[in-house]
């Protein structure tokens, strides 16, 4: 399967809820309209809360991915309100 491309990534595996969907949205609204972010998160509350928080935001969830290590990786695409 081939793997998605984006345009900048971030990590928010060493912050914690709220932080990390406040991380998140910071580099979201650093980009164009279209482009794709990946952003890397631990599992639990992260994986719970911000794709779910994301997607109020309007902007498109395409995959979230296991990293088998105990993180998973979040593909967004920014879509303008």
């Amino acid at each position: 399967m081939a793997e998605i491309q984006f345009d900048e990534q971030v990590d928010i595996t060493d912050k914690v809820c709220p932080l990390t969907f406040v991380k998140a949205k910071v580099s979201l609204d650093e980009l164009d309209d279209g482009q794709i972010l990946a952003i890397r998160m631990n599992d639990g509350e992260p994986v719970q809360n911000v794709p779910r928080s994301i997607k109020e935001e309007g902007h498109q969830i395409l995959k979230l991915v296991d990293n088998e290590d105990g993180t998973y990786t979040l593909f967004v695409r920014k879509v303008e309100d």
